[in-house]
């Protein structure tokens, strides 16, 4: 089901499916697509979701934004939790189980990794990312130190619901399954 506000304006350019409430004074701008048929996507009041970024609920994780956000171009929210006034630059991502804390920025082509939380008013650099609970922040060349942190942090587990090891053939057969198209009534 689909509920937006009346004072929310979502381009007729949007796709929107699925489970998806999007409060008062919104806006959802050319080619954002909002996927909500697996787990509910929630958009709070006064958000602005840029052009082609992609945002997608899990039945796991929801995905919601607060209040006075803004998601900009390019960007990725997949089963994330932005809590009230927080910046997310283009081409930033947050995956499943994350939680952005309230006024905390993704710069430009960051990232927050799976079950990872950015303590409120947090800043992570361009091209940084950010993993663990509290979140560290790694700048890319710090790939081994990032390793220590996110193996623990289980994004095969999170994301696909297998264990580390688990063959990409039976990986991508379980995705293309959940990515069926619907049933036709």
């Amino acid at each position: 089901m689909i509920e937006v506000h009346p004072d929310t304006w979502v381009s007729p350019h949007a796709v929107l499916r699925g489970d998806v409430t999007i409060g008062p004074g919104s806006r959802v701008l050319d080619f954002v697509s909002i996927h909500a048929t697996s787990g509910p996507v929630m958009i709070g009041r006064d958000v602005v979701v840029m052009e082609h970024a992609v945002l997608r609920g899990r039945a796991e994780h929801p995905l919601t934004i607060g209040d006075a956000a803004l998601v900009g171009p390019h960007t990725h929210l997949n089963g994330a939790t932005l809590e009230d006034e927080v910046f997310v630059a283009t081409g930033a991502s947050m995956f499943p189980g994350s939680r952005a804390g309230t006024g905390s920025e993704l710069r430009i082509n960051s990232v927050l990794h799976v079950n990872s939380r950015l303590q409120p008013g947090t800043v992570v650099p361009i091209g940084w990312i950010a993993a663990g609970d509290p979140a560290e922040l790694f700048s890319p060349e710090r790939h081994h130190d990032l390793w220590q942190v996110q193996e623990a942090l289980d994004f095969p587990r999170t994301v696909y619901g297998v264990a580390r090891g688990t063959p990409m053939r039976e990986i991508m057969r379980r995705q293309s399954e959940l990515y069926a198209p619907p049933d036709e009534e």
